[in-house]
């Protein structure tokens, strides 16, 4: 998720580390771990090389291993679009003709990638999926695009990231790819250019619903330790659009557990701290669970909360923001205070995703990568499927979330994720449990039920604080 303290991804591997591959089968990117730099792009983790880990197919093309062989090779899981359909029972709803259609995806990220388009036609060939037309809108002045900026490839990758597995999920969907031309890192940095964006589109009727990986920790907003919020408050114009027009907005709750702050040694907060946007109250904040997967896509263990070595699911309560209406029942857990995350999807390296990558031409092909920007883009697809089935925007769910888990999960599709914590890097975090918790939210899903539930109108029509 995020950029230089923000973009939180755990681009592959970091759970094994370098040595435990052979020699030259890895790339490590440039920008290697975050540094304190603000203005320095994130871009932990390394890549797999297509060469190196993947095997040649009957067309005699280099394709991605099988969970059995990465297990076998590289020492983790790793996973396609088709287990994630499996593992989430998203299937039966294709099969009823729910895949998106006539819903409109918004993934929001700085600079874009300029090889979406194939790399997006080149996944979908691989797995057999139907091919889209990604929807590109810059918006301002954004640079050329410079394979050897680490800034601007650890972007690319994010961009290339959001794009497959939102397609993945709800393959029929339109997707608008938004590319801004300021990285956004830690406080505001680069944010006011993508509420602009968001808002804009909004209020245009471009999206139904808004995936954004990204995020800055809410104690580097200009004011914070004074008490004064209006820096980030004054940012939350696009939501209040989304929340008038029935759109749908997400993000992800950060890849570095209760602290949700990156590190290289020197800059980790050793506290507990949340970030904004998935700290809003208008804001649905996805979370990271670990999914234990066979070849098939079926499940071998339950869900946990995601905590490996490279990361961990962010969650935890805001430091600005209020319990919210919807969260009164969960209130012996959040207390006062807005918690984080609502619900989770897959991010676990250990369990990582095949992307396929062109940007950087010396590392085209298949990489792995996990982190809450996986599990964001994931679900953005879900809302689009329930929007879908439902004939209409579903708009803010949040309200819809927190009923429904008051329901039998054969009925509400909401399974609740009761092993793991989110703690990482020192800090300790929150130990997942039975109903809420701060390091799962409500817990996971079961796609199919969940997905008629959402489109139910179960909760009628609710307006959030």
């Amino acid at each position: 998720m995020g950029s230089p303290a923000t973009l939180r991804r755990a681009l592959a591997l970091l759970a094994v580390g370098a040595t435990a591959l052979t020699a030259g089968t890895v790339a490590v990117p440039a920008a290697g771990i975050a540094t304190a730099a603000p203005t320095t792009h994130d871009y932990s983790g390394v890549h797999v090389r297509p060469a190196s880990f993947g095997h040649h197919d009957a067309q005699g093309r280099v394709a991605p291993l099988s969970t059995t062989e990465c297990v076998s090779k590289i020492g983790i899981h790793c996973y396609s679009p088709l287990q994630y359909r499996t593992a989430y029972n998203l299937n039966p709803l294709y099969k009823e003709g729910v895949t998106g259609k006539g819903r409109t995806i918004v993934i929001v990220d700085s600079f874009g990638s300029p090889t979406i388009q194939h790399d997006l036609e080149v996944f979908d060939k691989q797995w057999g999926i139907q091919d889209t037309q990604v929807e590109v809108v810059k918006w301002g002045n954004v640079p050329v695009f410079d394979p050897k900026n680490p800034d601007h490839t650890g972007w690319a990758g994010e961009t290339t990231l959001d794009v497959e597995y939102a397609h993945a999920i709800a393959p029929d969907a339109h997707i608008v790819l938004v590319e801004t031309g300021v990285a956004e890192t830690e406080g505001t940095t680069g944010l006011p250019e993508m509420m602009d964006a968001e808002k804009d589109l909004i209020k245009k009727g471009r999206g139904d619903v808004i995936s954004q990986s990204f995020g800055a920790t809410e104690n580097t907003f200009p004011g914070y330790d004074k008490g004064d919020f209006k820096s980030l408050t004054d940012l939350r114009y696009a939501f209040r659009a989304a929340a008038d027009r029935g759109v749908t907005v997400l993000a992800a709750s950060g890849d570095n557990g209760a602290t949700d702050a990156q590190s290289n040694g020197s800059d980790l907060y050793p506290f507990k701290v949340n970030s904004w946007p998935s700290s809003d109250p208008l804001v649905t904040s996805i979370g990271g669970t670990q999914l234990t997967l066979d070849d098939s896509g079926k499940r071998t263990a339950a869900d946990k909360v995601w905590h490996d070595k490279s990361g961990a699911g962010g969650g935890g309560v805001s430091g600005i923001f209020s319990r919210p209406w919807y969260q009164t029942g969960v209130a012996n857990v959040t207390g006062n205070h807005r918690g984080t995350p609502d619900i989770s999807m897959s991010a676990a390296v250990d369990g990582a995703a095949w992307t396929y990558e062109s940007y950087d031409p010396t590392a085209v092909g298949w990489h792995l990568t996990g982190g809450t920007s996986e599990a964001t883009p994931l679900f953005s697809g879900i809302v689009a499927l329930a929007d879908q089935l439902a004939g209409h925007r579903i708009g803010q769910i949040n309200g819809r979330l927190y009923g429904l888990s008051m329901l039998p999960s054969k009925w509400s599709g909401i399974v609740d994720v009761k092993e793991g914590d989110n703690g990482w890097n020192g800090v300790t975090g929150y130990n997942a449990t039975a109903g809420y918790d701060l390091a799962s939210g409500l817990g996971t899903i079961d796609g199919t039920t969940f997905v008629h539930a959402l489109a139910g109108d179960i909760q009628g029509d609710e307006n959030e604080q």
